[in-house]
């Protein structure tokens, strides 16, 4: 889990794809769909700020899915398979297993119409027209499914102050980047309110809302003088629960 969540100044991965294109291909288009239905349609948009409709959707799907959904799904696998898929390939097969380990469709039955399809790659897939979800797949992307909360008590940390980065266990999915585990930066905002993730992720500290803050850190406290520009900082929204004060 911490070699594949930002990998952020990490060498010897080869050259650095700076393709501008968000769909390279139109297959990915796709799978960016299915899984913008699938949150839109995850139950755990019963209990977020925007009142959803839920319970009443007329659709089969009744699992949780959210980003944590996905990034899991993607980041448990086995480094070298992750590294050598591309991005929206890495989500079509977190979303396959997902379905199959639901048991909305079996293996066998996926495998029979995935060799369907090269044969006949035009032939028309399964179109089921709903009005009620297109409309809460639309909602949903205007209205999200969280947001800011009341905050639980003070910040612990204010803007300026000096703070150094934890080193939680790894887990099957986190919010700190990598490369900015025990790295010292400064508080440059407090955001107002407190939030929270789609799910605990336990050792690694998220669970009930928290402050969230935006650090700076110096480029050269993090990969060093011979890999960086001079006076260039970085910039990092992290969980309170994330920071430590250098004495800690």
């Amino acid at each position: 889990m911490k070699l594949q969540h930002t990998l952020g100044g990490l060498e010897n991965l080869g050259p650095v794809n700076v393709e501008p294109r968000v769909f390279v291909q139109e297959w990915e288009k796709r799978i960016f769909g299915i899984h913008t239905v699938m949150m839109a349609e995850s139950a755990h948009l019963a209990n977020a700020l925007p009142k959803y409709p839920v319970a009443t959707l007329p659709t089969a799907f009744r699992e949780t899915w959210t980003w944590a959904s996905l990034r899991t799904g993607a980041e448990s696998m086995q480094p070298f398979e992750y590294f050598k898929f591309r991005y929206y390939e890495k989500w079509l097969m977190g979303i396959s297993q997902f379905f199959i380990d639901k048991g909305y469709i079996s293996a066998d039955e996926l495998e029979q119409a995935t060799a369907s399809y090269r044969i006949q790659p035009d032939a028309p897939l399964p179109h089921m027209p709903n009005a009620p979800v297109k409309q809460q797949v639309i909602d949903y992307l205007l209205k999200g499914d969280s947001g800011q909360r009341p905050a639980p008590g003070a910040p612990r940390y204010a803007e300026g102050q000096t703070v150094y980065v934890a080193d939680p266990p790894a887990v099957d999915h986190t919010r700190l980047p990598g490369y900015l585990r025990n790295k010292k930066g400064t508080v440059s905002k407090l955001y107002p309110g407190a939030y929270n993730y789609f799910v605990s992720t336990g050792p690694d500290g998220i669970g009930e809302p928290m402050p969230v803050y935006r650090v700076a850190f110096e480029a050269t406290d993090i990969w060093g003088d011979q890999l960086c520009e001079p006076n260039t900082n970085i910039y990092a929204d992290l969980y309170e629960v994330y920071l430590q004060t250098p004495n800690a």
